[in-house]
């Protein structure tokens, strides 16, 4: 994961739980806690997350980062970029199927079908088989 996709993932877990620990952050993001711990400091001297005390916490030293109007911004553009570099890494890997199936044809092996899309509606899906 890069450090810009940390960050991006960062404010928006702080978003959604402001109350969050850097080790619930770290577990949760497949990082360390240090990585946690550079991030949220950059985010906080760019002025994009500020400290709380959690106040019914009987550990005062447990904080909450609160996302600052800068930091929301900061998140909306950071969430057009993080779209942008997923868009293009789709397309990239749509490309490759298409090259590697077309690798295939010219062996004439025909490719694996695709699996289906799963139901959503439970009284319609097909019961699977045992192994």
């Amino acid at each position: 994961m890069t450090s810009e996709e940390v960050r991006y993932r960062l404010m928006q877990r702080l978003a959604q739980n402001p109350a969050v620990t850097q080790r619930e952050l770290a577990l949760e993001m497949g990082v360390s806690v240090g990585k946690i711990n550079y991030c949220l400091r950059a985010l906080i001297e760019k002025g994009h997350v500020k400290l709380g005390n959690f106040r019914r916490n009987p550990d005062k030293r447990h904080y909450t980062y609160l996302l600052t109007p800068a930091g929301v911004e900061a998140k909306a553009w950071a969430t057009v970029h993080f779209l942008r570099r997923k868009r293009a890494e789709y397309e990239t890997i749509q490309a490759e199927i298409r090259a590697l199936q077309d690798e295939l044809a010219a062996l004439g092996i025909a490719p694996e079908p695709e699996q289906p899309k799963p139901a959503t509606d439970p009284a319609t899906a097909t019961p699977r088989e045992s192994p």
